[in-house]
């Protein structure tokens, strides 16, 4: 868990339990961040919260001080049952849940709550029996989640506190059904405490918070500026057949050391992977049929610089906490301008500054409007000068794993090691 940029407001104010204050001071995180300044004196008083505010602003912790701070406040309630948690968090993706579980631990040192987490792709009947302990505080992500509660592995009946968060992106990824399902078996909204989180409070967002909350207070950090104030951006007009010249060219420039290329197709990340390795840039692709376990193993690889480039589809736009990325490269401009800030959000975290370099393609111009409305201001256009564009060498051959056959696959982990392509539910 990293330290944002901070305010005056010190934890310690906060009358927040010594056990919490100590894995705080454990990780010199002694200032709260805005969000978290703003946040936590309303949900440590019991109240319900609908909070907007940027990516990578600490709205993690939050949440999780408030959860354990009442779970270590109160009692359990008389009568509670073996598989019923007291608290839940609802996240979107699965790489987001692991971080939030992450830095739930953290937090957790001292406090002595039991933690449970959950998501699709991987450990089905491990993650099953783990629900067989009494869990304080479980966290997952909802396909999972409705799965184990079907087969009434655990309850929702003894929820005491809900997070739901992200929610913009789970109405993207189509999980607003299966939230309103789970809502629907809680306690009623005002025998709970309900925090909702969002990049933006759209409006189907503020209609789901009062619909399924108590009133909740309202929090917005930072309305007027959507994208990142660290973040330097830039933006080419390129034609298609010089994108990978000017991807290859702006990589030898810069020499970033971390860096996620994103893409719109599978398809296209394939391509720009092969172009990558073939011109000496160690790379991996990160998208949607990436079996779990591999996909955790790229993140620790690009998470400890062993694997300097991520080509990615929007799978990474969100859920990735990795520190220290320096380039973020929209090899395709994405089709929908919240992806946009979602796709550079993931540079300039923690408070440090980072670059955001687009390509205004013939195929993608037509995204740039509506990415420059949404974002409140033009993309400063660089020119395109001589020796800018790279002679690339050869790619290295895509093969395809015959279907009951061995050979080497597509490339979906780096190098060039064998695929495997099982694929798995994003939820």
């Amino acid at each position: 868990m990293n330290a944002p940029h901070t305010t005056d407001v010190e934890f310690s104010q906060l009358g927040l339990d010594d056990r919490l204050l100590k894995s705080l001071d454990e990780h010199s995180l002694t200032h709260c961040t805005a969000i978290q300044a703003e946040c936590l004196p309303i949900a440590l008083a019991g109240k319900d919260v609908a909070g907007q505010a940027q990516t990578g602003t600490g709205k993690t912790a939050a949440f999780l001080l408030t959860i354990m701070q009442h779970l270590l406040d109160k009692p359990e309630r008389p009568g509670r049952k073996q598989q019923q948690p007291r608290a839940i968090i609802i996240s979107p993706t699965r790489e987001l849940a692991i971080q939030i579980h992450k830095d739930a631990v953290m937090l957790n040192a001292h406090a002595g709550l039991s933690l449970g987490l959950v998501y699709g792709g991987v450990d089905y009947e491990k993650q099953r029996n783990s629900l067989n302990e009494k869990i304080d505080i479980l966290i997952g992500t909802p396909g999972r989640l409705i799965d184990y509660h079907k087969q009434n592995v655990y309850s929702l009946k003894g929820i005491e506190i809900v997070v739901l968060d992200e929610a913009d992106r789970m109405f993207d990824l189509g999980f607003i059904a299966d939230i309103r399902y789970m809502f629907r078996r809680m306690p009623p909204p005002e025998n709970r405490q309900n925090m909702l989180f969002s990049a933006t409070l759209s409006h189907r967002v503020t209609e789901l918070a009062y619909e399924h909350m108590n009133s909740p207070e309202k929090i917005i950090i930072n309305p007027d500026q959507v994208t990142a104030e660290n973040v330097k951006q830039t933006m080419y007009h390129v034609a298609n057949d010089e994108k990978i010249p000017l991807l290859l060219g702006l990589m030898k420039r810069i020499d970033p050391k971390r860096s996620i290329v994103f893409v719109n197709t599978k398809r296209a990340a394939e391509r720009v992977w092969s172009y990558l390795e073939g011109n000496g840039f160690h790379s991996a692709v990160l998208s949607g049929d990436v079996p779990q376990n591999k996909r955790q193993r790229l993140f620790k690889e690009f998470s400890e610089g062993k694997l300097p480039v991520l080509v990615a589809t929007d799978l990474a736009a969100r859920g990735l906490h990795v520190p220290e990325i320096s380039h973020v490269f929209n090899y395709d401009l994405p089709q929908n301008a919240e992806d946009y800030v979602h796709r550079i959000g993931r540079t300039a975290r923690a408070g440090a500054s980072g670059d955001a370099v687009s390509f205004a393609c013939e195929e993608f111009v037509y995204s740039l409007m509506e990415i420059e409305e949404y974002i409140g201001h033009k993309l400063p256009a660089s020119e395109i000068v001589a020796g800018m564009l790279a002679e690339p060498k050869p790619p290295v051959k895509i093969e395809r794993k015959r279907s009951g056959g061995g050979g080497k696959g597509r490339n979906n982990g780096g190098g060039r090691n064998r695929s495997n392509r099982s694929s798995s539910r994003r939820r």
